[in-house]
Order: structure tokens, then sequence, then C-alpha cells
């Protein structure tokens, strides 16, 4: 069973809806009185999934989120909130503080700091099990010939500064590559992990793949984490065809975490699963974990997830212009604590497949941004993970994801 705990949004931080072009706020708008009623009490006690929800909580999508929201936008006082709001002294000019969160399944347990103090690098989620090439020094590269050389041997390759023009590399089963220092990676390369496992890619800059190619692409592979990367091209102008993603991750791949790793200046973001008539290799498959990243400037699949399961959390999206996390083609999505500004559709299933798919909206925070939610989903991960605050993890993974900070 999923509880929400019940949040009274002040108006000038998360932006009153115009009953001209919502739903939900035009519904209060003419019905005042019995919005108002119901409205009075709403906010006072923990309401489970729908049932305390009246029938007209259709025209608010029966979110308890959006008729908090709209229900302290209506009506002055109309609840007593269980939210506070600060000033804080990053760019932002307020911070919506969200309430602690705690899982409420059965399974491994969740925990959330909500301060976002301590940043937390351990491997979890689905990726868990990637060990990569092992503990060793290994071969440390300054030349895509050296690279080329040694990434046929596998085991643990470490990156000296920018290369230039490596083209496409294949990854091997037990490798490791690391970047030195905050400055280290490619340019005009990319890397495909294709039929191979137990593979990690750590403090890498990779910036602009070979034309329609992607950065990162995983095909047929399992156990891979990407951690602490910077990934990007030249922005979201040109032809969006020029380059393809920034990490594609197809055809059956499975057990993958994405973590503090920054996405931004793209057309497209992450892919799970290419094609919507792909169902037959990837269902069973495509579980990923994406969590303290930052995605900017990116103008979709943040990520878009087919088929597969993944679990989006404690991430930032700031300025994101056409979808953020989109699930489709049956693909169940558990999206938690994350903050979203000027990102349009940030939750999305019913976008660009034959099928919907399936979210799990819990605790996100969406400024000047929207949602549409058409299948609520019912992940819980079957691992444990500690959950930062929406209301603070952007300032968290501007400082800590990206390259520089675990060479």
């Amino acid at each position: 069973m999923h509880r929400y705990s019940i949040l009274a949004l002040v108006p000038a931080v998360l932006a009153c809806t115009n009953p001209d072009t919502d739903a939900c706020a035009s519904y209060m708008s003419a019905n005042s009185a019995t919005a108002s009623a119901f409205c009075a009490t709403f906010t006072q006690s923990t309401v489970t999934a729908t049932a305390a929800l009246p029938a007209w909580a259709s025209y608010c999508s029966s979110k308890p989120s959006a008729i908090s929201k709209e229900c302290t936008c209506a009506f002055s006082g109309a609840a007593t909130s269980t939210t506070t709001i600060a000033t804080s002294t990053t760019t932002r000019a307020t911070t919506l503080t969200t309430s602690t969160s705690t899982s409420t399944s059965t399974g491994p347990s969740t925990t959330s700091t909500g301060t976002c103090a301590s940043p937390n690098y351990a491997l979890v989620g689905y990726g868990a099990g990637a060990t990569g090439g092992g503990s060793g020094s290994g071969t440390t590269v300054t030349s895509c010939s050296a690279l080329e050389s040694a990434i046929d041997g596998a085991g643990v390759i470490t990156i000296s500064g920018i290369l230039d023009g490596c083209g496409i590399l294949d990854v091997l089963s037990d490798t490791t590559i690391i970047g030195t220092g905050s400055d280290s990676g490619l340019t005009n390369g990319g890397f495909r992990i294709k039929k191979a496992n137990n593979v990690i890619l750590r403090n890498l800059k990779l910036h602009v793949a070979p034309e329609s190619k992607d950065l990162i692409e995983l095909q047929y592979s399992t156990n891979v984490w990407i951690d602490h990367c910077d990934l990007s091209t030249i922005g979201i102008t040109g032809d969006k065809d020029t380059y393809d993603g920034l990490l594609d991750i197809t055809h059956a791949s499975d057990d993958v975490t994405v973590s503090w790793t920054k996405f931004h200046d793209h057309w497209k973001g992450s892919l799970i699963g290419h094609s919507d008539s792909n169902g037959d290799e990837d269902t069973g498959y495509l579980h990923v974990t994406y969590h303290h990243n930052y995605w900017t400037n990116v103008n979709s699949r943040l990520p878009s997830i087919r088929f597969g399961t993944g679990h989006v959390y404690s991430s930032c999206y700031e300025d994101n212009p056409t979808s953020g996390v989109h699930s489709r083609m049956g693909a169940q999505v558990l999206a938690e604590e994350n903050y979203f500004l000027n990102t349009k559709l940030a939750l999305v299933t019913n976008l660009d497949s034959d099928e919907d798919g399936y979210i799990l909206d819990r605790n996100n925070v969406f400024v000047n941004s929207t949602e549409s939610i058409t299948q609520v989903g019912s992940l819980t991960p079957p691992y444990s993970y500690s959950l930062d605050s929406a209301s603070c993890v952007c300032e968290l993974v501007k400082e800590y994801a990206g390259t520089g900070v675990v060479a």
C-alpha cells in the first residue's frame, strides 16, 4: 500500500495554475463550496492511495499533491501545512523543504537524510553487482592508439587527458575505464559495451560522439556502472539526428546503475529500449537505476524507458524543453525526490509510443514544470538505498556530480 504525506504547497513557490487552462483549478473555481469543504480538512491527515478522495479528484488526475496545491491556491488558510519554505542562499530564490521520506514497502529499507549534507558514492541499485576490472592499478593511456591496445586486454584502464578522434571503442567484460582529474576522457569518440558483463566507466568526460553514434551504448550487456561522468555535445542546435544519444541502453541489457553523472547540452539524453517493436527481446530485462544525476539543457529522454524497469531518484532537472522522465510501452518507473525546474512533461507516460507506460510519482518537486501521468506505477525496488531530499538535491549534485570528484 502506498501512502502520501499531503503537503500544503505555497503558491509563490510552485505557482498557482490558471483555471482557464487547468482542469483541477477550474473545478475548484467553479465549485468552490464543494471544494472548499473538502480542502478544509484534506491536508490534516494522511490519505491512503486514492480511497479518501472525492469523485471530482479525477479533474486533478486523482493526485493528492495536485489537489493539495490547488486547495492552498484556491482557499487561503484551507489547511495546516506540513511543509516549510526557506530562503536559499543559492541561485534559486526559494527552496521547498519537503517532509522526510521513508519507504512503506516490506522489502529492503529506504532511508532519507533530507539534508543533502554528505554525499554517498557507494554503488547501489540494479547495477550493484558490477566489479569491473578489479582493484589493480592497471594501465594508464594518453593516446587513442594506447587506449585501443589496452581495451583489448580488459582490466583497469586509466585515461589521462582528453583523447581526440578515437572513434567508437568496444569495451570487453571485466573492464574498468576511469579518468584522472577533472578533464580526462574522449572527444569525437565513445564507448560501445556489447555482449559484455561487469563493466565500470567512471570519472570520464565524453564530448561529441562520431556522427549518428552514442557517447555510451549498451547492447546485450549486464552488470554495468556508469558513475561521475560528464556527457555532452554542442547543445540543442542544428539537426537533432546528427548525433544519437548521450547514453543508450538497449537490446535486453540489464542490471545497470547510472549515478552522479552530468547530462547536458544535447538533443537526446538516455534511451532505454530502442523500439516499440522490440518487446519480445526486451521484456523482463532493462532494469536501470538513475540517481544523483544532473540533467540540464537536454531536449528529451531523461531517461526514456520502453518495456523495462527504471528507478530515478534524488536528481536535479533544469531547463529541459520537451520531456523528462518518460515511461512507455508498459515500462514501470519509480521517480522520487527529484527536483524539476523549467522542465516540460517532467514525468510523462503517454508520449510518442503505441502504448503508455507507468510512473509512480513520489515526493518530487515541480517548479514551472508539467506532468502527464496516465497510469500510476507500482515499482518497489528490490534493494536498499538512501534518498536525498528534492529540496536540496540540486545544490548537492551540482557540486558533487561529474568529473574531478572521485579521481
